[in-house]
């Protein structure tokens, strides 16, 4: 494998906004609070998903120390609508972060969008010695009227927020010592259910509702057997993970997980892996919501601006997205990045 690193990485996340504050003025119930163990969310004003991308791109960029003729891709991923239609918003990024005229192109794989864009840059960067790093950034804005932050998923609070990535064929504060993906594709109708194609976005109902899609698909595929299918999964790739880099579970430091709600967590990761949720992003995580493509980046820019990695750790970095499709990296730790706090 080509040695590759993280230059650096960045996030824009907006204020939060108190999910007790949220519970006292019927935005959301007293039992979805429970179940999932919010106790905030990032909110954006009128900082669009792209907006806040761009936000994120710049501050790993200046981490990085990267001059915008260093980069040879600019991939973003997103979930939710961008701001504009028939438009690309990797192309607006290019011109607002490095302006130069790489390649830039969009990942749609939902929440696994970010790890996805990884991968993909990975073999970018890995194939040609003379390119040198690639921009990924993730950028989503889970509003109004198509989306309830609170509701179109129950058991997991949506968040605003953009994260970004520097991977670098030279050198960074982290080397990439596995990275793989495995995709399930007989559970895509989790998140379309038994609805025909629509002619236009919204066609079906006027606010997303993968509660339904869940339902509908679930009534046909068996429940047991779903679970059993995101199980094997989920443990392949972690597994997968682990294996290419010579490494068990207790030999990681510390783990980025999706900011799911603590009980899809606990079915997840937390039982079955038998993962101590203080050796994760979930403490964090609780405080800001799920990210859609940004999760793994966001929990990353957690850890290592706030001092909880150090050279000599290992960092798992977990995603799961619609589709579906898991991905999971082990990161090598080989220094504390100079932007990190005490």
């Amino acid at each position: 494998m080509v040695p590759l690193y993280i230059a650096a990485t960045g996030s824009r996340l907006p204020p939060r906004v108190l999910t007790e504050e949220a519970v006292a003025d019927g935005r959301c119930s007293a039992a979805l609070a429970r179940s999932t163990g919010s106790l905030a969310v990032a909110v954006a004003g009128e900082e669009s998903a792209p907006q806040l991308a761009v936000r994120a791109a710049r501050s790993a960029l200046e981490r990085a120390g990267t001059a915008p003729s260093d980069i040879d891709l600019v991939l973003h991923a997103s979930f939710f609508h961008q701001g504009h239609d028939l438009w690309a918003p990797a192309s607006y990024i290019q011109r607002e972060t490095v302006g130069n005229t790489c390649p830039a192109m969009e990942v749609r794989q939902v929440s696994n969008g970010g790890m996805a864009a990884l991968e993909l840059a990975s073999t970018y960067l890995a194939v040609d010695p003379g390119r040198s790093a690639a921009l990924i950034t993730t950028g989503d804005k889970f509003c109004p009227p198509g989306f309830d932050r609170w509701h179109s998923d129950p058991g997991t609070v949506y968040a605003d927020g953009g994260t970004a990535l520097v991977l670098s064929r030279r050198a960074g504060f982290a080397r990439i010592r596995s990275l793989v993906t495995v995709s399930v594709p007989e559970l895509e109708g989790m998140h379309r259910g038994d609805d025909p194609f629509a002619q236009a976005p919204f066609g079906h109902r006027p606010r997303v509702d993968l509660d339904a899609c869940k339902r509908a698909f679930l009534s046909g595929y068996g429940v047991s057997h779903a679970v059993s299918r995101v199980a094997a999964a989920q443990e392949t790739v972690v597994k997968q993970a682990l294996a290419e880099a010579e490494l068990d579970l207790d030999d990681i430091t510390r783990i980025a997980l999706p900011h799911l709600g603590r009980r899809r967590l606990q079915a997840a990761y937390f039982g079955p892996l038998g993962i101590d949720p203080e050796r994760t992003t979930w403490p964090w995580s609780r405080r800001v919501g799920h990210l859609g493509a940004g999760d793994p980046m966001a929990g990353l820019d957690h850890l290592a601006g706030t001092g909880a990695l150090d050279a000599g750790d290992t960092c798992l970095l977990v995603s799961v997205g619609a589709g579906f499709s898991w991905s999971c990296a082990v990161l090598d730790i080989l220094e504390r990045p100079g932007w990190a706090g005490p």
